[in-house]
């Protein structure tokens, strides 16, 4: 006999959902190029936790990836730009936005934590900085990104501010166009993400993987970061994405702005 028992459930779309939806819908629609690389941070690794051993502090990895994101585009400053209209904004600090996972109203949501001038800021810094904000208490929507007025819009016009804040010069210099997400560092596969973003540059960090290669004539077991760049092809072509790449895989894999700190 058949159950009269409701086959579904249903509950009203909240706010910040419909939020995540208009993002996507709209920077889905840029034109992007994406770079998929595994990179040899075994280095960067294993200095991160002889820092802990020595100071007590953890660093935070994706902080780390922050700082050499912010380092390698102090050799491609053009990377540090945008297009609004018929104008080419080039910026000349490096404001770069970390997606951070919040729960807020029950619901757990990405939100940008917004940090400026990271070429001034040292690995152990952004991760004060990331830390504090992962710790707050604060339940309100926007508070990382200082953007609470987003809230106040209605839901049938998520799209088209989403749309005019992409496009506004303003609003570009405060959040910058730069930014990184950590969205597959708790696989224990090995996992890729090909996102879509607004952002001239963004990173994409999947998991960390072990993979045994052969290192002048032994076999050793090392990390090695799943790590998905993507540009805005508006702005970047393959040959300057490419020589990107190369310097950001060099920055990641050397430890170096670890090295600072430990020095």
């Amino acid at each position: 006999m058949k159950s009269e028992q409701p086959q579904y459930s249903t509950e009203k779309v909240s706010f910040l959902r419909k939020a995540v939806i208009a993002s996507a819908s709209v920077t889905k629609q840029r034109n992007t190029i994406h770079a998929v690389s595994e990179v040899d941070v075994t280095i960067p690794r294993t200095l991160i936790k002889e820092y802990e051993g020595v100071n007590g502090i953890k660093l935070s990895f994706t902080g780390y990836l922050v700082t050499c994101l912010s380092q390698t585009v102090l050799k491609h400053p053009e990377m540090n730009a945008f297009i609004a209209g018929n104008r080419l904004v080039k910026l000349k600090s490096h404001t770069i936005s970390v997606l951070v996972e919040r729960v807020i109203d029950q619901e757990t949501v990405p939100e940008p934590l917004v940090i400026e001038e990271c070429e001034r800021l040292t690995c152990l810094e952004i991760t004060k900085i990331i830390r504090e904000a992962q710790n707050r208490s604060d339940d309100t929507f926007g508070s990382l990104s200082q953007s609470r007025w987003f809230t106040f819009i209605p839901g049938f016009l998520l799209k088209f501010f989403v749309r005019m804040a992409d496009r506004n010069i303003q609003m570009g210099v405060k959040y910058g166009k730069l930014a990184v997400t950590a969205m597959g560092m708790f696989s224990q596969e090995p996992v890729w993400f090909i996102p879509h973003g607004s952002p001239t540059v963004l990173l994409t960090i999947g998991s960390i993987v072990h993979r045994i290669i052969e290192n002048e004539g032994r076999f050793e077991s090392r990390e090695h970061l799943c790590l998905t760049v993507s540009f805005d092809h508006d702005l970047v072509d393959g040959a300057p994405a490419a020589r990107f790449m190369n310097d950001l895989i060099g920055e990641i894999k050397s430890g170096n702005e670890i090295i600072k700190i430990l020095a």
